[in-house]
């Protein structure tokens, strides 16, 4: 069920966006309300999410690391691993951001004939990761043409090079093939893994779906479908410049590629796809592992009444005495 009931939530978002754009004609609402409502819905959420995450207290030192920490200074360090300064954390959260470091290092234990336990590289999930994201922002990027007059130079320059095969008309983007080819192996790995497939839930899956289904519906916009394409860019630039009107001839399929995207807009703060600015705030990744340098008193600690061993002993002396137990004081 984890996998079946997000499967249908994404074609019942389809076939609500068809009935809806098709047969009920309510294009105003599936191309100006509901993107509003999802961008509204998802400033708030982020803010709400990243101010509830930066009030949490963090009072110890508590990142993750496996080098060797500042000690002795005749002992290197490992200013990767176990940062011990602030540039020493830049450089971490800078690998672990843009190359997804800790995800590369990732092993997978398998046992083998013996039993044995065998470890080795899992270099297949980290490349798919990081493949997916990669693309995701170029599209997402290419994409800023249809929101900007004139188009940056930089979107125009990326555009071209996404497509330098120049194969068919519209020529097919690189990016649309990657993006689909790493999201069809997280989907597989998860369905196919049995460890993998035990741990995921319904929360787990239905990104992937909905994600397939954008990335699905947008080529089939661009190579198989035609669709206005001014009207779009109409539509788009209404939307920003907070003028919006409704185009003709833009195709109904647009409206569900649309609907797909505004509903992964207003579901992102509430999903695990608030990692994206959860890594920035987790406390194993941005703190820097100087305990052995600077004591870190919890500011939180509350007055607390001692009671000492000179008071317990004075509380229960004759006590231990008859017990035959020392004491400090006859």
């Amino acid at each position: 069920m984890n996998v079946v009931l997000p499967f249908f939530a994404v074609l019942a978002l389809i076939l609500a966006g068809y009935v809806g754009v098709k047969v009920l004609d309510l294009k105003f609402l599936f191309g100006v309300l509901l993107p509003y409502a999802a961008i509204a819905v998802f400033i708030g959420g982020f803010v709400y999410r990243i101010v509830r995450w930066a009030k949490s207290p963090v009072p110890f030192r508590i990142p993750t690391t496996c080098g060797q920490q500042k000690s002795l200074d005749w002992i290197e360090s490992d200013r990767l691993d176990n940062p011990h300064d602030t540039k020493g954390v830049i450089a971490r959260m800078a690998l672990e951001i843009l190359f997804f470091r800790s995800l590369f290092r990732n092993t997978k234990t398998e046992i083998k004939d013996g039993p044995k336990v065998v470890y080795g590289p899992n270099l297949w999930l980290w490349a798919a990761a990081l493949a997916f994201h990669y693309s995701f922002l170029t599209i997402f990027v290419r994409h800023l043409r249809f929101f900007t007059e004139p188009v940056p130079m930089l979107v125009g320059l990326l555009n071209e090079a996404d497509g330098f095969f120049q194969v068919g008309v519209p020529p097919v983007m690189v990016t649309s093939l990657v993006i689909l080819g790493a999201l069809g192996f997280l989907l597989l790995r998860r369905l196919f893994t049995p460890q993998i497939r035990y741990i995921s839930l319904a929360a787990d899956y239905f990104p992937l779906f909905l994600i397939i289904g954008i990335a699905g519906t947008g080529v089939l916009l661009r190579h198989f479908v035609r669709t206005d394409i001014v009207g779009v860019k109409e539509l788009a630039m209404g939307l920003v410049s907070f003028k919006p009107a409704i185009p003709q001839g833009v195709h109904w399929l647009f409206y569900v590629h649309l609907l797909l995207v505004t509903t992964l807009i207003a579901y992102f703060p509430w999903s695990k796809l608030m990692h994206m600015g959860g890594v920035f705030l987790s406390p194993t990744r941005n703190l820097a592992n100087n305990n052995r340098m600077v004591r870190h008193v919890n500011p939180w600690n509350g007055p607390v009444k001692v009671h000492t061993y000179e008071e317990y002993e004075d509380d229960f002396r004759e006590k231990m005495k008859a017990a035959g137990l020392p004491v400090d004081k006859e």
